[in-house]
């Protein structure tokens, strides 16, 4: 369907704006450097104010940056205009055309395109079938679901064949169940039709279930960039780890250059330990899921919580002078520790992290 895919290069792009309180200029992005690959699906993630809207907004031309250059496929797009960009927006409002029905909002771009009226009735035909609305192209936006709604302004933004599709929060209007299958279908049309995507959210199980890489960002700047298992698994800050699901994070101090840490007066051995060198004061993210509470382990702890969930048991233990977060899955049949036992916390060598 696509005619080309497009990467998209970012080179050192900042944007500026002024306070509105104090007068002085900040930065909302700052010296940003990105390479999207032709046909990925890329989020940008971060909490509010972290500058990935802005970004989202330059890449389409509503914004003009301050500094740097942007290029689609090998074309510098600065200068030009967003109707003159080979992309396409679905906003988080839709921005539908209430008094239009579904075949003509989706329609409506070829014809301020001058496309003659086989070719629109075909591509139309075409893309409603891709976003599962076929036979439902006489009904009017405002009888649609959210679901609906979300789905048409997809197929409006797909008609276009853009090199490159924008995602602004798409799904933020929706409620939690349709957001789950909202979010597959977009990914399912988006590796269907072969289209580079890049897509802003702040949730990160959204960001998780659809993206072949994630970039957050944390005010203004790129704090990691990689696939879903190696932003969860290495990140490389607590600010990321913490981002990106539920960590526990332990204080060590590196004892020889085998892996072997000291962790509350415990030795601990890790895998790899990065770019620490023996002596240094390290944090090690463990995440909850990768360990359990046991008669025998690595850290002896004390439970302080221990909450059945039904599909996993809830342990908060204390080590050292650090609470423990635990999440034990499948506790039918395992022993369950109570409030006061003591105990191990218990994990493989490979699920701990250095930062």
């Amino acid at each position: 369907m696509v005619k080309e895919k497009k990467g998209v290069r970012l080179e050192h792009i900042s944007k500026i704006y002024q306070d509105p309180k104090t007068g002085k200029d900040f930065y909302a992005v700052k010296d940003t450097s990105l390479n999207i690959e032709p046909g990925s699906f890329v989020t940008l993630l971060g909490p509010s104010g972290c500058g990935k809207t802005t970004t989202l907004r330059m890449i389409a031309g509503f914004e003009s940056p301050d500094e740097g250059e942007i290029y689609l496929g090998e074309e510098p797009i600065n200068e030009l205009t967003p109707n003159k960009r080979d992309t396409a927006m679905v906003f988080q409002s839709y921005a539908l055309l209430p008094h239009y029905n579904i075949f003509d909002n989706v329609a409506y771009g070829l014809k301020l395109r001058k496309l003659d009226t086989a070719t629109i009735q075909e591509k139309v035909t075409n893309i409603l079938k891709l976003v599962g609305l076929e036979g439902m192209e006489g009904r009017m936006t405002n009888q649609l679901s959210g679901g609906q709604q979300q789905r048409v302004a997809l197929a409006r933004a797909l008609v276009l064949e853009p090199g490159v599709l924008l995602f602004d929060e798409p799904l933020s209007n929706l409620d939690a169940k349709l957001r789950v299958s909202m979010r597959t279908e977009i990914r399912r049309i988006q590796q269907e039709a072969g289209i580079t995507a890049i897509y802003v959210t702040h949730d990160q199980s959204e960001a998780m279930a659809i993206s072949d890489k994630i970039i957050i960002m944390d005010k203004g700047v790129v704090a990691q960039m990689g696939t879903p298992q190696e932003i969860y698994y290495h990140p490389n800050s607590e600010f990321v780890a913490d981002f990106i699901g539920e960590a526990n994070f332990l204080k060590g101090k590196v004892l020889d250059k085998n892996g072997k840490v000291d962790v509350y007066g415990n030795e601990v051995i890790l895998k790899e330990l990065g770019d620490k060198s023996v002596g240094d004061e390290c944090t090690l993210v463990l995440r909850p899921e990768a360990a359990v509470v046991a008669d025998d382990g690595q850290l002896p702890c004390e439970v302080t919580l221990s909450c059945f969930m039904g599909s996993y048991q809830n342990y908060h233990v204390k080590v050292g002078d650090s609470i423990v977060k635990i999440t034990d899955f499948n506790p039918k049949n395992k022993k369950i520790y109570e409030v006061g036992d003591h105990a191990f916390v218990k994990f493989e060598n490979e699920s701990i992290h250095v930062i």
